[in-house]
């Protein structure tokens, strides 16, 4: 999709250091897919992959842990043998805590030892720790490779708020320049998302109907059928508008809604989604309230399974007000967007995990079929299908078979799985890829953190300032509570009804 950097460092030795390599994040995603990447040839030759974390394991405990890993998450199976035997066999562990020196100096010898003259680091670790991390990869001479490259990879979330996200960018900034800090947010690495812009600006069909002369709303659905279990401390610090909102949600819109790049690369890309970012309507005070609602889920069954209500997990607070569904209405104040709802909607145990960008088109300017159009009032919709099932369908009106004049909803579909095949990689097999070989585009860039941080603030500032409104209570399993529907037709319009 996108152009590679002019002198884009060729491969060469490589480090990958994963801080917190024993946690849930490196089992499930990043070693998979470091397996899918050697077993499609394209993981460099010369990597070697180095754990760092506090448990005290050994080379041999790591790579016993990893080849669990891979039976229980790899992608394609059955495993080939010898491709994970080759990329056990690049492990190595390290043990230290994040804000000790020790370990940084054992580590700064075995990547000497190994020959690791690039090196990229990657922290897979809860974010209180990032600043230790990145200062003792400062203070260790780890942060600067005179014979190669350094770069390091941040997970969300990127700070709690606007003050914090700026504090941690002064503290990265204060070892890392900019064009080695790899802000990763997994959903920029899925196929459909990144084809939103191919859809966009290589077909002469959809752009020119892509604003508000022809879109009547947007609707944004981020859905999780599973509830916070196992991260209910975390969660009732963070709440949809940081878990989702801050990164992944406004990352689909910014894509959805951005002009056209003067070329493919990520300065240009990243250019035109700050420029979305700076033209989001700031909302405060009781305009948060009006274009805002919150809910969270109470007790429930979800197929025969009793669910706890969100208030009875280990962590979470009696008097807890951290929402688990989010519905908002986003305008964007420029001259494509100008009067077209971008509808979010997002929490958990909803009916199914889903995730999809729905632009509604507008009625046609003159209704000639009357009551006899079964397609209902504005039958034209583009659905983006990001997750689980990867696809695009358009829906229009077509004549049903018959003596009348009788309209109906018809689709046209395109699916990753049939068309191509093989299922979609997984978005972290790209997105590292991407850091090996230094390009940028699918990650956020400075600015760009802090003009979504710029947004949420002043929605978390409403919310706190207004505590008497009470959060919506909502039943697990089911699309949110009745004040959901009353929401969206407030601002004149309909949730999209879910099959």
């Amino acid at each position: 999709m996108s152009e590679k950097p002019a002198g884009s460092p060729k491969f060469g030795p490589i480090g990958l250091v994963i801080f917190g390599i024993t946690g849930d994040l490196a089992h499930r995603k990043l070693v998979p897919a470091l397996y899918q990447l050697a077993l499609g040839g394209q993981l460099p030759e010369a990597l070697h992959i180095v754990g760092f974390a506090r448990r005290d394991w050994g080379d041999e405990k790591l790579r016993s842990e990893m080849r669990t890993a891979l039976n229980e998450h790899a992608r394609t199976k059955p495993l080939d043998k010898k491709v994970v035997a080759n990329l056990l066999d690049r492990m190595h562990y390290v043990t230290g805590t994040f804000d000790g020196r020790d370990g940084y100096k054992h580590l700064e010898s075995l990547l000497k030892e190994l020959g690791a003259v690039n090196r990229l680091f990657y922290l897979a670790t809860p974010p209180q720790a990032y600043p230790a991390i990145i200062e003792n990869l400062g203070a260790s001479n780890l942060a600067s490779c005179p014979d190669g490259w350094t770069r390091i990879v941040v997970e969300k979330p990127y700070g709690r708020d606007l003050e914090s996200a700026r504090q941690l960018e002064e503290a990265i900034h204060k070892v890392f320049t900019e064009d080695q800090i790899y802000r990763i947010d997994h959903y920029l690495g899925k196929e459909t998302v990144q084809n939103i812009l191919v859809l966009r600006f290589a077909n002469g069909i959809f752009e020119p109907m892509w604003n508000n002369r022809y879109v009547d709303s947007v609707q944004i659905t981020v859905a999780e059928a599973i509830g916070v279990n196992g991260r209910s401390e975390y969660y009732d610090t963070a709440g949809v508008i940081r878990d989702m909102l801050q990164n992944h949600i406004l990352q689909l819109l910014t894509l959805t809604a951005m002009e056209a790049p003067v070329t493919f690369n990520a300065d240009a890309v990243r250019d035109e989604k700050v420029k979305v970012l700076r033209a989001l309507h700031v909302l405060r005070g009781e305009e948060v309230m009006r274009n805002t609602l919150r809910a969270q889920y109470g007790a429930g069954r979800v197929n025969g399974e009793l669910i706890r209500a969100y208030k009875d997990h280990e962590g979470v607070a009696e008097d807890s007000k951290t929402e688990t569904l989010l519905a908002m209405c986003i305008g964007i104040d420029n001259w494509r967007w100008a009067g077209v709802p971008f509808f979010i909607r997002s929490g958990k145990h909803l009916p199914r995990r889903l995730t999809e960008i729905a632009v509604q088109y507008k009625q046609v300017p003159l209704a000639l079929f009357g009551a006899r159009n079964m397609a209902g009032d504005a039958p034209n919709r583009l659905l983006l299908n990001i997750q689980p099932e990867e696809g695009i369908t358009l829906t229009f009106g077509a004549k049903a078979p018959g003596s009348e004049d009788l309209i109906k909803s018809v689709n046209m579909d395109f699916s990753y799985a049939e068309t191509f095949g093989a299922s979609s990689p997984e978005a972290y097999e790209r997105l590292l890829l991407d850091c090996m070989e230094g390009d940028p585009t699918l990650f956020t860039r400075s600015d760009e953190v802090l003009a979504a941080w710029a947004f949420v603030d002043e929605i978390l500032k409403a919310w706190q300032a207004h505590p008497e409104h009470e959060l919506c209570q909502y039943t697990p399993g089911t699309w949110g509570p009745p004040e959901m529907d009353a929401f969206i037709r407030s601002h004149g319009s309909e949730w999209r009804v879910m099959e």
